[in-house]
């Protein structure tokens, strides 16, 4: 990864015809650099990457970085294994660069909301986490906002409310969904624009429940820290908790013991096949197929129940540490993982052998909810909804963690882009993943499972594969204590997808196509 990083640099500054010097790039304490650009260079060089196939992975502000201006804004990039950060040091003004990068215009709408950032020329300039019942001028993750009960607006101006797209033509008509919903969901809304049963456009609406994460995390030591990390998104824990961290282990030099490597990815794995469980069954009850769902169900609690045998905690919780792990897991206990693994990966092949020769199944799930290969890279699309699509991404084999530069997951791709490929790339992780925890458990090491180190300050940028996808995370420690925790979970990009992926099917398909990608509400709305 680190001579990606270097091109890119060096590309970058000859072709601002601009010196590589130490002043210009700030080494992070993992491979990765940061490229400290000037404001005249920067929207030439985020031009530049766009034309040579760099996707943008994430924005995010930071203030306090710099003795240069009150915010730095950092823009991470990714290409060809390669991670690449550029750092814009601004006040309170910059240019947008959402017309290059589509997936930038959540991001500055956050960045607008948290830090007051203004970004000239963004087509879209809407509020993205504060609704309209927060004050003007309030935003939240400023330094000099300091966490108190929030005295909010009791009445609303029409003229205030959150302006939805505006669709017109004959015959057209608007189905709005949520934000409440039937079932025990997080809230949600779906703005539907439909003639007869066609959808035609549909516009999302998220954060409902901002839980100040990010800002919660501030001046707390790493340590307490993990238990954040762990709430992000409550089934990507072990995938959260990792991320950061691993980050607090880059910056302190801290190496892990093998054992507990072994571990974390075991529990990785199982986190994994734990959700995708959860999201055959989903597919199969919207598609009113119990006979299939009802056995992934009771194959997901199953699953769930030996992660409590495992660590304590049916989400793996609070084993996870900065060094390694809290607790060791006798051989015993594994060896009954194992025996539990042989039985969970014959029980579902005799489940997906009844679901894939049922016609009415495949009827239902093939060709619908298609997402384009081409929204990928605009969007940043990641984890089994690309691999549907032809995509290509996966942390674990792009920029290997732990003992995936050892143990390599297979890449498992299709073409199509529908629900069917999306429930296959899923039910085919599922198989890898036990294949993939039985040879950890016939390697698995004896000795330690925690390093003593101290924890020092710095930063440094993660990237994990979470059962959604690309999942992110940016540590700042200053002080010993949390200074800035940024995390950006899959799910925060993919929501983009499904606006997409419902053209030109009837609204009773949508919730198939919704349960396919499973994507998270808290794991967006942080």
């Amino acid at each position: 990864m680190a001579n990606n990083i270097d091109i890119g640099i060096r590309a970058v500054c000859e072709f601002l015809g601009a010196a590589s010097t130490p002043d210009r790039i700030q080494a992070g304490c993992n491979s990765e650099n940061y490229l400290v650009l000037k404001d005249h260079e920067f929207e030439p060089a985020v031009s530049h990457l766009a034309a040579n196939k760099f996707v943008l992975i994430s924005l995010f502000c930071i203030e306090g970085f710099s003795d240069r201006a009150a915010h730095s804004l950092f823009y991470v990039f990714e290409r060809r294994n390669g991670i690449l950060v550029l750092v814009n040091d601004v006040n309170e003004t910059t240019s947008s660069v959402a017309s290059i990068f589509p997936s930038a215009s959540w991001f500055e709408r956050e960045c607008r909301d948290g830090f007051g950032i203004e970004f000239d020329g963004a087509f879209d300039t809407r509020r993205l986490f504060l609704h309209e019942s927060y004050p003007e001028n309030f935003h939240p993750l400023k330094k000099s906002f300091k966490n108190a009960p929030l005295i909010t607006k009791e009445t609303i101006n029409p003229v205030d409310e959150y302006q939805f797209r505006t669709v017109t033509g004959e015959g057209v008509y608007q189905v709005p969904v949520g934000p409440v919903h039937a079932g025990i969901i997080e809230p949600g809304h779906f703005r539907f624009s439909v003639i007869g049963e066609i959808i035609f456009n549909l516009e999302i609406r998220m954060f409902y429940k901002h839980r100040g994460i990010e800002k919660l995390s501030e001046g707390k030591s790493p340590h307490d820290c993990i238990r954040i990390a762990e709430a992000v998104s409550g089934d990507e824990s072990v995938a959260n908790a990792t991320a950061f961290c691993l980050a607090v282990e880059r910056i302190s030099g801290i190496s892990i013991p093998e054992r507990a490597w072994y571990l974390r990815t075991i529990m990785l794995e199982l986190e994994r096949i734990c959700s995708h469980l959860g999201d055959l069954a989903g597919m199969l009850v919207d598609v009113a197929f119990p006979l299939g769902a009802s056995q992934f169900s009771v194959l997901r609690e199953e699953c769930f129940r030996q992660c409590d045998c495992q660590t304590g905690s049916r989400f793996q919780r609070g084993i996870i540490c900065i060094g390694g792990l809290e607790k060791d897991i006798p051989g015993g206990t594994i060896n009954d993982l194992l025996l539990f693994i042989r039985q969970l990966r014959k029980r579902c092949r005799i489940g997906l052998k009844i679901v894939l020769s049922t016609t009415s199944v495949i009827d239902r799930f093939a060709t619908t909810g298609v997402i384009p290969g081409t929204l990928l890279r605009p969007l940043n699309i990641t984890g089994p909804v690309a691999r549907a699509s032809g995509g290509k991404v996966d942390v674990r084999l792009d920029h290997p963690y732990g003992i995936y530069e050892k143990y390599v997951p297979k890449r498992q791709r299709l073409q199509d882009g529908d629900v069917l490929s999306r429930f296959t790339i899923k039910a085919s992780e599922i198989m890898d993943s036990l294949d993939l925890i039985e040879q950890l458990i016939a390697d698995i090491p004896a000795g330690d499972i925690q390093s003593e180190a101290q924890v020092q300050d710095g930063f440094a940028l993660s990237l994990v594969e979470s059962a959604r996808g690309q999942n992110l995370c940016f540590v700042w420690i200053k002080d010993g204590a949390i200074e800035r925790y940024k995390v950006r979970t899959a799910s925060f990009c993919n929501w983009l997808a499904i606006e997409h992926a419902v053209q030109g099917n009837i609204i009773p398909d949508f919730p198939v196509i919704n349960k396919s990608m499973n994507l998270s509400y808290a794991g967006t709305d942080l």
